[in-house]
């Protein structure tokens, strides 16, 4: 049966609160990461937290999923950037590789620890429901930000593992790099791309969605 506005920006806010839970652990982490590597930019800015509403920004994370989700029933979205400062940091070619790679570890940890409880806790209906549906959220998070398209954490990793030269020419593609995500999304090359992979994921953690 279609869904009527109103059922899909009830919809919407479901997925959105498990989003933002799935967002603040790999915020976090790349905050976390940073500092105990010599940045302190991102504690100082109020990001080293698991509060999620530290990591949303109005645009990004929240009015265009909106606008996304109530036209075609899905969405992408972003959280606001860490700030890093690189310089502050010890080895700032090697821990950007670090910090980039970070975020993905935690949404993979998050979903590998839901999914051990989920095997093991009692739960009724709605608790493996929203179990489920929040190890593939952050299964997808976690498969979607290894993407080596700036500035999702793939490039950071990559930038790392590259000469400087290639590296700096790499990085000049950044300011397009929203518009290029939001075209592959657009054209489903995204879904063809991460969707196996997040496939093969959930069934290692023998998770049904």
């Amino acid at each position: 049966m279609p869904q009527y506005p109103l059922e899909r920006f009830v919809s919407f806010l479901a997925l959105f609160a498990l989003l933002i839970l799935a967002m603040a652990a790999h915020e976090f982490a790349h905050s976390l990461t940073a500092y105990k590597l010599g940045d302190s930019t991102a504690r100082h800015s109020g990001r080293l937290t698991l509060n999620p509403f530290a990591h949303i920004d109005i645009f990004w994370t929240i009015l265009l999923p909106l606008m996304l989700f109530m036209s075609t029933g899905l969405f992408i979205a972003a959280a606001k950037p860490v700030p890093i400062n690189y310089w502050a940091l010890r080895n700032p070619k090697k821990d950007m590789v670090l910090i980039g790679i970070s975020g993905c570890a935690a949404n993979f940890l998050f979903a590998l620890l839901l999914s051990i409880l989920l095997r093991f806790l009692p739960m009724n209906l709605l608790l493996t429901s929203i179990f489920s549906k929040l190890i593939y959220i952050n299964v997808i998070l976690g498969v979607f930000n290894l993407i080596p398209i700036p500035p999702l954490d793939g490039s950071r990793v990559l930038m790392g593992l590259l000469p400087r030269g290639p590296a700096e020419q790499y990085a000049a593609i950044e300011p397009f790099g929203f518009i290029i995500v939001l075209a592959l999304f657009a054209l489903g090359v995204l879904g063809l791309v991460i969707g196996p992979i997040v496939t093969i994921i959930m069934r290692l953690l023998g998770v049904p969605f």
